[in-house]
C-alpha cells in the first residue's frame, strides 16, 4: 500500500489553534510524523505560498524525510521541486504531461500526476503514478464532481501497470472499499489533520499504522 501525506498548512495550523507564523512549524511536525512512521510520499500542496518561500519550506521538508522511505513531491511547480532537492513533482491534470517533464529532469525524478477520469489515463498512462479523485466528498474540494467508487475501479482499469492513488474524503472506513478498487493506495489531506486538542505528532502517527492495517486487511479485489 502506498500512503501519501497532502500538505495544507493553513487548515492544519487552524485545527491545531496556530497562527499563521506558527503554520510551518506545525506542518514540519505534521510531516515528520508521518515520514518516521512510514508514510511513502508527501505532496507539498501549497498554491499561495512564492517561489522563494515554498522552496524554502520544501527544503525543510527534504531535511526531516531523511534516512526515511518516504519521498517529498512538490504540487505541479516543476522548477521549485529541482531548487528544493525535491524528490518529484505532482502534476495537475491540466498542466504539463509526464512525457513534458521527463526529458528536463534526473533519472530518478518521480512524476505523478492528478486525473479526474478513465478517459484521462491515456496521455498520462507514462506517470509513476496517478491520483484519481474526487471519490468522496471532502472539505479540500466542496465543489468538485465525484468519481466514486466505481468511477475509481474503471481509472484502476485503463492505468494498466500504472499504480493509482484515490484522493477525496477517504478515512479509516474507507479501507475496504479502497482495497476492492484495485487502487494501490491512497492520498489525503483531512485524514492527516487532528481535531482541537490532539497532538499532531501522536494523531499522524497513529493514523499511518492504522491506515496500512486497514487497508493490508481488507479483502482485496481478484
Amino acid at each position: 500500500m502506498t500512503i501519501c501525506l497532502v500538505t495544507d498548512r493553513r487548515r492544519l495550523g487552524a485545527a491545531v489553534g496556530a497562527g499563521p507564523a506558527g503554520w510551518a512549524d506545525a506542518l514540519e511536525r505534521q510531516v515528520t510524523a508521518a515520514v518516521t512512521a512510514g508514510v511513502d510520499l508527501v505532496q507539498v500542496r501549497e498554491p499561495d505560498v512564492e517561489a522563494a518561500e515554498l522552496v524554502s519550506l520544501v527544503r525543510r521538508l527534504v531535511a526531516v524525510s531523511a534516512g526515511t522511505r518516504a519521498r517529498i513531491l512538490v504540487n505541479d511547480r516543476v522548477d521549485v521541486a529541482l531548487a528544493a532537492g525535491a524528490a518529484g513533482v505532482h502534476l495537475k491534470e491540466r498542466s504539463f504531461r509526464p512525457a513534458d517533464v521527463r526529458p528536463i529532469v534526473p533519472k530518478e525524478f518521480l512524476i505523478g500526476c492528478s486525473i479526474h477520469s478513465a478517459a484521462a489515463v491515456v496521455e498520462r498512462r507514462d506517470a509513476q503514478y496517478l491520483m484519481a479523485g474526487t471519490i468522496r466528498p471532502t472539505r479540500s474540494k466542496p465543489e468538485a464532481s465525484l468519481l466514486g467508487w466505481e468511477g475509481l475501479a474503471a481509472v484502476v482499469a485503463a492505468a494498466e501497470s500504472t499504480p493509482v492513488l484515490a484522493i477525496g474524503g477517504i478515512d479509516l472506513r474507507s479501507m475496504s472499499s479502497l482495497a476492492l478498487s484495485g487502487a494501490a493506495g491512497l492520498a489525503a489531506v483531512g485524514a492527516f489533520i487532528p481535531t482541537a486538542g490532539q497532538d499532531i505528532y501522536e494523531f499522524v502517527q497513529k493514523r499511518v499504522i492504522d491506515m496500512r492495517l486497514g487497508f493490508d486487511s481488507a479483502p482485496a479485489v481478484s
